[in-house]
């Protein structure tokens, strides 16, 4: 997917519409920096705004994705490479995402036992009792935060497979934050079967065919 190229077909029709960026950013409910990172190629418009975008601009998703205007006789073929395109996109930033939840959680475990250490240093040290406490009470803190942060990664990058039935989903925070694991597995309830079981983490939606 080129993102400069669809840069450019952006700037091209909000032209068209006369419409400036803070304009159709007004329209839009967003900032005019979000659009002028969407025509210099640095961002695409995520998927609450691209619906209301292309009727602004009078395109189809297709057009938008594909940067330009696509003729009926490439239509379905231009489509399928566009969702394919997506789909290739998702899978390598819930990689990446997957691999920053594990950053996180390594640093976030030495700096919360680099300030339990601190804390009993000053202890030893004969400081005030606030000064054991204070560094203690910043890593519980820190440390709180970023399992909050890696549980909404683990919830929303990949997919969780039912080991029951074998459907693949995205699960809610709450039955992510409650549900037992092992790793990236977790026992929990699948939406489609209604049956327990310990579901492994993937990352494509797609079942490898044997």
């Amino acid at each position: 997917m080129d993102q400069l190229k669809i840069g450019r077909f952006i700037a091209e029709k909000r032209k068209r519409q006369n419409l400036t960026q803070a304009q159709l950013a007004e329209k839009l409910g967003i900032t005019d920096r979000a659009v002028s990172k969407w025509e210099t190629g640095k961002s695409l418009p995520d998927a609450s705004s691209m619906l209301e975008l292309c009727a602004i601009l009078g395109v189809t998703v297709n057009d938008l994705l594909s940067g330009e205007v696509v003729s009926m006789e490439n239509y379905n073929e231009q489509m399928e490479k566009s969702l394919i395109e997506m789909i290739r996109q998702k899978e390598q930033s819930d990689k990446r995402l997957l691999t920053m939840e594990i950053v996180i959680g390594l640093t976030s475990a030495v700096f919360f036992f680099a300030m339990i250490a601190v804390g009993i240093i000053f202890m030893m040290l004969e400081k005030p009792i606030w000064a054991f406490f204070l560094p203690v009470g910043v890593g519980i803190v820190q440390f709180i935060i970023c399992v909050a942060f890696s549980l909404r990664i683990e919830q929303v990058a990949g997919y969780y497979e039912c080991r029951k039935c074998g459907h693949r989903y995205v699960p809610t925070y709450k039955s992510v934050n409650m549900a037992m694991h092992m790793g990236r597995t977790r026992y929990m309830k699948c939406p489609e079967c209604g049956k327990k079981s310990w579901q492994k983490k993937v990352i494509s939606n797609k079942k490898q065919e044997n």
